[in-house]
């Protein structure tokens, strides 16, 4: 089974703030098994599966890992719509909002197309789930200040999302994306060449982009480094 299953099984738990206790009791299973299940020491049958699915009211499409959606959507690469092509229109703003978007669009394309050609499905995952916590967190504050704001509309309550939960999954999804590179090398070897002349002859422009975004990010650390000492 996926290893999915058994790292969802577990934040799905830790999400709802249960014990495992709790949990094994309701699923009528013993603490121990619910414990195996959790770190993938042990499968679980199809029938455990479905008792998991419902109670924690997901599908198996998103226990297993085979959908990022908690319903089960898939959606295919082909049918996904790409901001990046926008040249007018409803995505345009200011333009300092338009070339930060070009930015952070352009760098997100040339890092993913590393990570697909370095090949590890669990890096890519590790990445993905770091970059939607940054996502989640800009949008959810930006929704508070509208005038019709309701929070019932997100998963994680508004007391857990005040106390950094999100900032927290940040933390474990980029100890998961070093794991995963670090367990991809050792298994694969080194990792395709990322200088600038390498970039930027396979990224012509794109590459621009992402340099940009770690200058600039560089910069306004290094001022705020500074400014705490003095």
């Amino acid at each position: 089974m996926r290893e999915d299953f058994s790292r969802t099984l577990c934040l799905l738990r830790q999400e709802r703030g249960l014990s495992q206790r709790k949990v094994a009791a309701e699923l009528g299973i013993s603490q121990a098994l619910l414990s195996h299940y959790e770190k993938g020491v042990r499968e679980p049958g199809l029938n455990f599966v479905v008792r998991a699915c419902d109670y924690y009211h997901v599908s198996a499409d998103f226990m297993l890992g085979r959908s990022p959606d908690r319903d089960g959507i898939n959606i295919g690469t082909e049918a996904l719509y790409d901001a990046s092509e926008e040249r007018a229109g409803s995505m345009q703003g200011s333009i300092m909002a338009t070339l930060q978007k070009k930015l952070l669009v352009n760098s997100i394309s040339v890092l993913f197309a590393l990570l697909g050609k370095v090949g590890s499905r669990e890096a890519v995952m590790a990445a993905a789930a770091y970059i939607g916590d940054g996502i989640y967190r800009i949008f959810r504050r930006l929704y508070l200040i509208s005038p019709d704001a309701n929070e019932d509309m997100f998963n994680i309550t508004p007391n857990h999302f005040n106390v950094g939960v999100v900032t927290s999954d940040m933390i474990f999804a980029e100890a998961d994306f070093s794991d995963a590179l670090a367990a991809h090398t050792k298994e694969k070897g080194p990792v395709p060449p990322m200088d600038r002349e390498s970039l930027s002859a396979a990224y012509p422009g794109a590459y621009q982009s992402l340099y940009q975004v770690i200058h600039t990010t560089g910069e306004r650390i290094q001022k705020m480094a500074a400014f705490r000492k003095n």
